[in-house]
């Protein structure tokens, strides 16, 4: 965790950013020796497609087109109120 001036972060905003981003590195902000900010990183996330990337490689072709078509049978494209009115 690296802490920089209120100042430091005005002059280099995209810089600190960056780091922020690149190496997952959380920025304190200080103002007159105080802490006033921090600079997190998100939590990343991740899709259904970016998980199951991996195992598309196991599955063939039928196994994936069968999977996929389970996994749509409990849904309806009907539209629904969900308060029931």
């Amino acid at each position: 965790m690296q802490t920089i001036s209120a100042t430091e972060l005005a002059r280099n905003t995209r810089k600190v950013l960056d780091r922020v981003v690149s190496q997952g590195e959380t920025v304190v902000i200080e103002r007159n020796h105080t802490t006033i900010a921090q600079i997190v990183p998100t939590e990343q996330t991740m899709t259904a497609a970016r998980a199951l990337a991996g195992l598309k490689p196991m599955l063939t072709p039928e196994q994936a087109a069968a999977w996929l078509k389970e996994s749509k049978e409990a849904f309806s494209e009907e539209v629904r109120n969900p308060w029931g009115a």
